[in-house]
Formats: C-alpha cells, sequence, structure tokens
C-alpha cells in the first residue's frame, strides 16, 4: 500500500471526481466524530461548547494529516503484538486492532456513564460542577483527543484503500482531509444544539456511541483474526450501521414534528442545575 507524494495533475476530471469522492466519504466517517463531540460537549457552558467542538474537529483534521504522513508506520502495525491462546479462544492482536478495541471499549463506556448522568443524575461528572470551567473544558478536549485518534484511524485505513497507486494520492487525501473538517465546523454547532435541545436525540446520540462502540471491538476483533469456541468473529458492514441511525433519526424527526407542543422532559446537565440556582442561562 503507497501514497504517491507527487502533485496531481487537477486537469484531469478522474483527479477531481476522485477529490470530491473522498471527501465525502471523509464527511460520512466524520459522522461518528460529530456524534461523539456533541455529546461529550453536551456538559459544558455554551461559550465553552463551541470553543471545545472547533477544537475537537482541528484536532481530528490534524490527526488525520499526521496518520498521512506517517502511513508506513501505521500499515506496519498489521503484524500482530500479542497473542491469546486458550481452549475456547485464539487470536493475534496488531497495534491497529488493539487501538479499535480500546477505543470501542472506551466509547462504550463513555456512553454508558453519560446515559447514567444524563437520567440518574451525579452530583460530580467529567468535570461538571467543579470549582472551574477549565477543568471541565480540559476533560472533555482530552477525550475527544482519544476518541479522535480512533476515528482518524478508521478513517484513515479506508480512504488510503481507495488511493492506493494515485497519482499525487497524498496530496488529494490532505485537500479530502481539510475540505471535510472545513464543511463539519459549519454544522457541528448547529448539530450540537439541536442534539442538547432534544432529550431523545441526547438518548439516541447516546444510544449510536454504544452502537458505534460495538462496531469498533468487532472490526478489532476480525482484525485479530479472533476464534471463539470455534466460531471467527466477523466485522460490521458500515453501511448497517449508518443505515440503523439514519433511519431511527427520520423517526425521530417525525416524532418531534408531530409532537412538537409537548413539552420535553429536562435531562440532568448543566442547564437544569442552573436552573436550580437561579441562574438564567444565555440564549
Amino acid at each position: 500500500m503507497q501514497l504517491l507524494m507527487s502533485m496531481p495533475d487537477f486537469a484531469n476530471p478522474a483527479i477531481w471526481f476522485s477529490l470530491l469522492t473522498l471527501t465525502f466519504l471523509e464527511i460520512v466517517l466524520g459522522i461518528d466524530n460529530i456524534i461523539f463531540i456533541s455529546i461529550a460537549t453536551s456538559n459544558l457552558a455554551k461559550e465553552d461548547k463551541k470553543k471545545a467542538t472547533q477544537i475537537g474537529l482541528i484536532l481530528a483534521m490534524v490527526l488525520r494529516i499526521v496518520l498521512l504522513f506517517g502511513i508506513n508506520i501505521l500499515i506496519s502495525m498489521e503484524k500482530p503484538w500479542f497473542e491469546i491462546s486458550t481452549s475456547f479462544m485464539h487470536g493475534a492482536f496488531s497495534g491497529q486492532s488493539v487501538i479499535l478495541l480500546l477505543g470501542g471499549l472506551f466509547l462504550l463506556y463513555k456512553a454508558t456513564s453519560e446515559i447514567h448522568h444524563k437520567l440518574e443524575g451525579d452530583s460530580d461528572h467529567d468535570g461538571v460542577n467543579s470549582k472551574t470551567s477549565k477543568s471541565s473544558l480540559s476533560n472533555v478536549i482530552l477525550q475527544i483527543t482519544l476518541i479522535n485518534i480512533v476515528f482518524s484511524f478508521d478513517s484513515i485505513l479506508t480512504a488510503v484503500g481507495m488511493t492506493t497507486g494515485m497519482e499525487g494520492s497524498l496530496i488529494i487525501m490532505i485537500i479530502a482531509v481539510v475540505l471535510s473538517v472545513v464543511i463539519m465546523m459549519g454544522f457541528a454547532v448547529p448539530v450540537g444544539n439541536f442534539v442538547n435541545e432534544h432529550p431523545t436525540i441526547q438518548m439516541l446520540g447516546l444510544s449510536f456511541l454504544i452502537l458505534i462502540g460495538f462496531v469498533l471491538i468487532s472490526e478489532a476483533c476480525h482484525m485479530a483474526h479472533l476464534d471463539v469456541f470455534g466460531a471467527s468473529v466477523g466485522s460490521v458492514p458500515k453501511g448497517y450501521l449508518y443505515f440503523a441511525i439514519g433511519f431511527s433519526l427520520l423517526v425521530e424527526f417525525l416524532n418531534i414534528r408531530l409532537r412538537k407542543k409537548q413539552k420535553p422532559v429536562q435531562l440532568h446537565g448543566y442547564q437544569e442545575e442552573a436552573l436550580q440556582e437561579g441562574i438564567k442561562l444565555e440564549e
């Protein structure tokens, strides 16, 4: 697998088609990132939310470009790091599979913790109610950075497979990454605000994170050729994931439109805590 550093021939229509296709692919693969950033920043104050979102997406862009320049190191991580061999389980985990596995487990933990906090409440959750807003913001940015490593890793591996051997493939990939992040930055804040204004969308978003975490774990096990009780663990096609997300959102958008007169329930969060203390938040 090789990316060519030469300048692409932009007079060639095929180059522009590849660029548009890759940009669209990066946006689609970035949906997971936007969902996570929207959920992770939901507990921040309004002035910090936009800042964390922009920092998160810029980090995603930088990480993707760094991974592109270090693609040889990335590909070398296909070699097994360690092997598990028992009477009922066998697999060889590489660096790639370990990163995906840890990322999937982190998403399961994060989503489950957020669901508990939103419904049950928590006096000190992810830095909220801490002594300073700065500690909460830095906590969220750290989480976004960690999950960006996983999402960037998965995104680059998928996109590189489409450009192997193409003239100027590295330049095309970098342009596609920058364009996709710029486009996502324009939609991330409105999407985040919409998610935070509708409790059911928040719960769906958290459910999507659980689903994405499961997909990452299954993909990691598939890359490790993991066999459990003689059965191989297969990966879940991304199309199934995006269909489930899209269909669920369509149903909920219809529900919101038909029941817009109903007052939504108030989930636990900084908005509720501010109201309890008599603080009116700016719209």
